[in-house]
Parts: C-alpha cells; sequence; structure tokens
C-alpha cells in the first residue's frame, strides 16, 4: 500500500487526448446525429422495456483501475449470480471512441455492456451521436443515496442522463513551502514574480487553457472563443515575463521533486502518492479562483446485448462499502462520501505501516474533498464538435510550441 503505483492519469496522458481529438478530426471520425444532451420522456422506458438480466457482462476499463485481484468482482458475482469478463483496453478517449464508432453507428455491438469513459469531447461524441443508454434511475437506488450531489451538475451530463461516475481527480497547485517561504492560495501565484523561472505549467492545452481561464476570471464551462483568447493573452503573460520555467507532461512530479520548479499546475493523485511513496511533503491546494475536476463515468453502449446486468454492476459499485475499498487500491476522489467512515473502520484494524498508510487515504481532501472544495472545483470546457476543439487547440498551442 505504501508503494506508489502507476496511476489512471499515467495511462491517459491528457496531452495525448487533445492531439487525438485533431486527429480524428481531420479523419472525419467525429460524433454524427442530432444533440443527446437530454433524451424524450420515453426514451428511458424504450430503451430498458423488456430487457432482462442474463448473468453476464463484459466491462472495458482502463489499466489500473482496480486491484488486480478483482476483490469486488468477486463479491459482485457472489451476491448476485453475474459473471463479469473484465478488460483493460482502454488506453486514451479518442483511440477508443475511434475503435468503437463504426460498429455503434451500423448498431452492432462493441462487445462490451459496460465501459469508463472520461468526460472529454469524446463523451460528447458518444452522447450527441445516441450511443449512449439512457440510464434507468430506478435501478440506481444505491446512486441516489450514496452519491455526492455535486455530480448531477455535471456539465457534461446534467442530471446523469447517461452516466454515473467511477472516479474522479482534481488539478489545483503543488508547491514546496520550504523554497517558497509561504503558503500558496491563488492561481495568481502561479504568476507571482517572485517565483520567475520556478514555476511549472501543463503542456496539455486542455489543462493549460481551463486554467487560463480560471485565472483570466472566466468560467471554462461557459466560455467561447473570445474568452479563450483571453485566457491565452494571461497565459502569454506569464510566460514573457520569464515565470514559467517549462511546460511539464507527468515529468512535472519529478521537476517538483527535483527543486527545478517550486509551484506547479499538478493533479491531486500525484501529489498524494509521491507523498506517501518518497515522505515529501509537498501541499496541494484548490486555488481561491478555482480548480479543474475531471471525471471517468460508467457508462452503457446503446447496443449493449446485458445492460440490465451491467447497470446492476453500476449500482453495486455505490454500496458504501465497495465504494471504500475501491478508492483504498485507486486513491482517487471517491464519489461516495459516506465510504471515508468505511476506510477509516478499515485502517482500525490494521497496525503498522499498513494502517498509517490506509489512515492517511481516508483522511485525505484529494480522495474525499469536502463540500468547500468541490464547491471551488470546474469542469472543464465543452465542446459540441470537434472542431470547436480544434479551435481551442489553435488558440492556446502556440503558448506551448512557441
Amino acid at each position: 500500500m505504501t508503494q506508489r503505483r502507476l496511476g489512471r492519469r499515467d495511462a491517459m496522458r491528457l496531452g495525448g487526448l487533445s492531439a487525438m481529438g485533431a486527429f480524428l478530426a481531420a479523419c472525419g471520425v467525429e460524433g454524427k446525429g442530432k444533440p443527446q444532451a437530454s433524451v424524450a420522456p420515453d426514451a428511458v422506458a424504450k430503451f430498458w422495456g423488456g430487457k432482462t438480466k442474463n448473468g453476464k457482462l463484459d466491462f472495458a476499463n482502463w489499466p489500473l483501475y482496480m486491484d488486480p485481484k478483482k476483490p469486488e468482482l468477486a463479491a459482485f458475482t457472489k451476491k448476485t449470480g453475474i459473471t463479469v469478463k473484465y478488460d483493460e483496453v482502454i488506453q486514451e478517449m479518442g483511440p477508443w471512441f475511434a475503435k468503437v464508432q463504426p460498429q455503434l453507428s451500423a448498431g452492432q455491438s462493441i462487445g462490451y455492456d459496460l465501459m469508463v469513459i472520461t468526460n472529454s469531447i469524446q463523451f460528447g461524441q458518444f452522447r450527441d451521436s445516441g450511443f449512449l443508454a439512457p440510464l434507468d434511475h430506478s435501478k440506481l437506488p444505491n446512486y441516489a443515496a450514496n452519491a455526492a450531489k455535486s455530480y448531477a451538475q455535471s456539465s457534461y451530463d446534467m442530471g446523469n442522463v447517461f452516466s454515473i461516475p467511477w472516479a474522479s481527480g482534481i488539478t489545483g497547485i503543488a508547491y514546496d513551502e520550504s523554497k517558497t517561504g509561504r503558503p500558496i492560495t491563488k492561481l495568481a501565484d502561479l504568476w507571482d514574480p517572485a517565483f520567475k523561472g520556478k514555476v511549472g505549467m501543463f503542456r496539455d492545452v486542455q489543462e493549460l487553457g481551463n486554467f487560463g481561464l480560471l485565472a483570466a476570471g472566466l468560467t471554462p464551462a461557459k466560455s467561447g472563443e473570445a474568452d479563450w483568447k483571453k485566457a491565452a493573452a494571461k497565459l502569454q503573460e506569464q510566460k514573457d515575463a520569464g515565470i514559467v520555467r517549462s511546460y511539464y507532461d507527468q515529468s512535472y512530479v519529478d521537476a517538483l521533486g527535483k527543486g527545478e520548479v517550486w509551484i506547479t499546475q499538478a493533479w491531486s493523485g500525484d501529489i498524494f502518492q509521491k507523498n506517501v511513496s518518497d515522505g515529501t511533503n509537498f501541499k496541494f491546494v484548490i486555488p481561491e479562483e478555482g480548480g479543474t475536476i475531471w471525471t471517468d463515468n460508467m457508462s452503457i453502449p446503446v447496443t449493449a446485448a446485458n445492460p440490465v446486468d451491467a447497470i446492476t454492476l453500476m449500482d453495486f459499485f455505490y454500496e458504501v462499502e465497495n465504494a471504500a475499498t475501491l478508492a483504498e487500491y485507486i486513491n482517487y476522489v471517491c464519489p461516495v462520501p459516506a465510504a471515508q467512515e468505511v476506510m477509516r473502520a478499515h485502517a482500525a484494524k490494521l497496525s503498522g505501516d499498513d494502517k498509517a498508510a490506509l489512515t492517511l487515504v481516508a483522511e485525505s481532501p484529494l480522495v474525499f474533498p469536502g463540500q468547500s472544495d468541490y464547491a471551488k472545483l470546474h469542469y472543464y470546457v465543452d465542446f459540441n464538435t470537434a472542431e470547436e476543439q480544434q479551435d481551442f487547440t489553435k488558440v492556446f498551442e502556440p503558448i506551448v510550441l512557441g
């Protein structure tokens, strides 16, 4: 438990997501059909009518997103009799959408009844193409009872029409207080000349651009091209002043550890795991102006052969005990607040390093943010088309590449 594992973010590499989105647009692989952000009143009844449990399902997920021993899936099969074939086949959202889009367009099965997809341009393509089954919330009682209420307000799937969260992560600021000499509380600190040449920013234009919007006092989910240009100008000022040492991928963690940067854009899970594994004392803060939250979501393809079994598993992960054990392994933001008490109880039964490690997870605001933390978090700019995403990239990419 005390050894640092590669995480979901290591597999994802958001920079690849943005580049792949542009590549797919150029190839003409994009969502087709009318927007499906809200569905017809009878859509749920039409989809779920007559469908029954089949006793099996196929589940597509990202690597390193569940204990390899799959204890939760074993418990699910024991409880329900439903067997699960679990495959770690999703590496990036762009290639995943490109792989399954032809079958979904043809009304054919993709071989999976449940998949975990990120709030990205591809989520919008899945949604607006009619490729996602509308969820029957009468089949999700644990979700209704135990999920953090903020997840129902997501800009990409308001009201959880098509998805419910698997796990989330936060983009904020990490810093070494022994170097900065003071607490860091604001995005404005990333522009402070006192830290000239010691600030790290993300290379990924989605992460960089959304922070630029927040620093400029703008709301990412409500922004347009004119706002993007204002944010780009703000980021260019930071660069021209020599404040930014470099624009990083995952290597920002090493740069912070070596003292090359003192303050940097950061992902919550990385900093938590770095402190646990290396004994460092880096701080992570959600800035006063706000940070961003990304969410990976369980969704059912509209052509799923076993949707009742799939939605049963979705709800199973919202039983508090199961949410707790999953979070104990992956260490990302848990969408079930009550899992924190269960995790504390599990830690109390351990001893030594294992007890200390699990207690650290249970008490971490990076795994269980408070309501005040959630209130400061924003979803990314929501693109309706691949062209909009390309326009966004063109505005911010020169800052990284120039």
